[in-house]
């Protein structure tokens, strides 16, 4: 038996394969449920006669119903085939099976996971899915040691990154509130003390004269401990109303109750702090400063180098000027898995570069956008919690893993938090992405009631992780939405139990869909021949993990914007065309752009070179004007391709669908420049 055949019972299956498991357990579960609500007080009048099945009415309504859900599954018949491995367009595929039937057994539940009285049942197993994610990552999990990790589950990677920057920037400037608390309350003058970072020496300044920038360069772990040790210190000074006076002056002190213009009016030498993404990061990054209302021009883009990564000098050029300026950076956002290339940032160089910063007195806590990338770590992680050394992988594969990839991944656990999505390669039903964070600890800070108001028992010292698991029973109060399903964290949950997050469990899937990749990318090398009287092929952006990308020129042309204007006319024949029936696709890809300014100039050159492209064609969109197809020559238009299907690679008549998909476009390719077809 091949690793292929121990993925078989995992899915529902491309042709519904497992429908019978499906079918069979949804209905015992079904059951079950209904037989729960006769029970739970069968000395109860049912509310609906057995008699209201013959009235005109209830006669009425349950054919309208019919009807509806009739034209509904009709409707639905449209949809995308996200489960066939004739899709390898965008981040979707089949799904799991344990899944599928939690997610659907527990709808009928209807879990509200804001707090634990409202989802007795899925809450406390939606902190143990974000703890499976943690241990997953390498962050410490170990509920009696500090720091401990913690997550949740959110709608999406989008909220996901939200919260990240929203938790950072709560952090960020707390020490600033607290010091102004305890400079006008006299009694605890000489009491506190607070780490500062020095260039000369690793000192300790009295909290009260640190300078706003020693304060806004704390990192999380730092401002975790000294906000515990003050109010330690404030309990043993302070009365008891003293002590709530006192708190009540740090939350009226901070950003979130000043709001921006009053907080930075009080330190107009913090303001202007910055977000540093890499070009590949994801648009939500720029709607988050919006929404957060940090304004879009403080994000900085920090550039990308030939594979499309972070470019790790950059960012050391960026952190140079913003320590030079003592300009704040709130945070660094590392992409594991970006979602145009798959390309992995070198996120061990990134975090090296933040220690070595942080040490001069620059502080940047770093986010990883891990909504792609994130399972992919399962292949790292043995069954113990430990990493395979590199060389025991290599031996699984032809490329993978690079050295950067290795390094990025083993280094995921020296970051602050991650977004995880576990729609993406975690094939659970939308909606579900998770936040996860390093320390626990910041939970005190983001709490819609403060916690040491809301919950003194946990606040005691000698704490115990089950007074800290209780508190985030309430899980309502620190997070960003508000009622939100259980259903989705059942899924999740059963998944990882049945599947582990680890190279023996999930590691078995992802193993396979990296295998596709590399089958694909050797496969070009031939496939470039056989087309190569008709077109140029090249693979722009090497893969990092199972994304990849293919640039195409008819040959003899020269000019960009007439490949982008065939590579738009073949994408025609691989889209999702409302209009005609998803049948007549027998492949369904995505696309994306590389973009003129986002490119590294010398790759940028290096593709137009191998494509056979004059590189003076490629301008700014400032420099052009759009014609009757838009603009086509500040781009370089590519084919996308996702090989996160499980049955990519299943044999039939001696073709996988990787050769049938590279038949299909060679068939396109030539029908688009015969004669008839120009």
């Amino acid at each position: 038996m091949d690793e292929l055949d121990e993925l078989h019972p995992l899915f529902v299956g491309a042709y519904a394969e497992n429908a019978q498991i499906l079918e069979e357990m949804i209905v015992e579960f079904l059951r079950d449920h209904l037989y729960w609500r006769r029970n739970f007080h069968p000395e109860d009048v049912p509310p609906i006669p057995t008699s209201a099945q013959y009235r005109e009415d209830y006669v009425a309504f349950i054919g309208a119903l019919k009807r509806e859900m009739f034209r509904l599954s009709a409707d639905l018949k449209r949809s995308v085939p996200f489960f066939s491995p004739r899709y390898v367009g965008h981040m979707a595929s089949d799904l799991l099976l344990p899944g599928v039937i939690a997610k659907v057994i527990t709808t009928l539940y209807n879990p509200n996971n804001v707090s634990e009285e409202a989802s007795p049942a899925t809450l406390e197993k939606e902190l143990e899915v974000g703890m499976q994610l943690a241990r997953m990552v390498g962050y410490p999990c170990d509920t009696d040691a500090e720091p401990c990790a913690w997550g949740h589950l959110t709608s999406g990677g989008t909220v996901a990154n939200y919260e990240g920057l929203r938790n950072i920037s709560a952090l960020k400037f707390y020490p600033l509130a607290l010091s102004e608390a305890v400079r006008v309350t006299r009694a605890l003058h000489e009491r506190i003390a607070a780490p500062t970072h020095r260039d000369d020496a690793n000192e300790t300044a009295w909290l009260e004269d640190a300078t706003a920038w020693q304060l806004a360069n704390l990192s999380i772990d730092q401002v975790v401990s000294l906000r515990r040790e003050v109010l330690s210190v404030a309990r043993q000074v302070l009365s008891a109303d003293a002590f709530e006076g006192f708190c009540d002056k740090i939350e009226g002190e901070r950003l979130e109750a000043l709001g921006m213009v009053d907080f930075f009016g009080l330190y107009p030498e913090l303001q202007g702090a910055s977000v540093l993404v890499p070009g590949t990061a994801h648009y939500s990054w720029e709607k988050s400063l919006k929404i957060l209302g940090w304004g879009k021009r403080n994000l900085i883009t920090v550039r990308t180098d030939a594979h499309m990564r972070m470019d790790i000098a950059h960012l050391q050029e960026i952190l140079e000027q913003h320590l030079k300026e003592e300009r704040p950076v709130l945070a660094i956002i590392g992409v594991l898995g970006t979602t145009e290339f798959g390309t992995v940032d070198p996120l061990g160089d990134l975090l090296d570069t933040r220690d070595a910063f942080r040490a001069r007195g620059l502080e940047a806590a770093v986010h990883i956008d891990a909504a792609w990338g994130g399972y992919l770590a399962t292949m790292f992680r043995r069954p113990d919690g430990g990493v395979y050394p590199r060389e025991v992988l290599r031996k699984q594969f032809h490329y993978f893993p690079s050295q950067t990839v290795y390094d990025a991944f083993t280094a995921i656990g020296r970051s602050d938090s991650i977004t995880i999505d576990p729609h993406k390669l975690g094939y659970i039903p939308y909606a579900a992405g998770a936040y996860v964070a390093r320390n626990r600890g910041m939970i005190d800070f983001i709490a819609q009631r403060a916690a040491y108001v809301f919950d003194v028992a946990t606040e005691r010292e000698g704490a115990t992780a089950q007074d800290v698991q209780q508190k985030l029973k309430h899980l309502g109060q620190f997070i960003l939405e508000g009622s939100k399903p259980g259903s989705s964290v059942a899924a999740a949950y059963v998944t990882h139990r049945v599947i582990p997050l680890d190279g023996e469990g999930f590691g078995k899937i992802l193993r396979h869909t990296v295998r596709c990749c590399e089958y694909f990318f050797d496969a070009l090398e031939e496939w470039r021949e056989k087309v190569s009287p008709y077109v140029t092929v090249t693979t722009p952006i090497p893969p990092d993990s199972n994304l990849i990308c293919l640039a195409i020129n008819p040959v003899g042309n020269t000019s960009l914007a007439a490949m982008n204007r065939f590579g738009r006319q073949l994408f025609s024949h691989l889209n999702v065309d409302a209009s005609k029936p998803i049948q007549q696709r027998d492949f369904i890809a995505s696309y994306t752009s590389l973009l003129h300014g986002a490119l590294d100039a010398t790759r940028g050159e290096e593709i137009l070179g191998e494509l056979g492209v004059s590189p003076t064609t490629f301008v700014p969109s400032a420099e052009v004007d759009a014609g009757e197809h838009g603009v086509l020559d500040d781009h370089i238009f590519i084919l996308r391709h996702t090989l996160m299907n499980p049955w990519l690679m299943a044999e039939e008549d001696g073709a996988n669908y990787i050769d049938r998909y590279l038949d299909t476009l060679e068939a396109l390719i030539t029908a688009s420049l015969s004669p008839d077809g120009r």
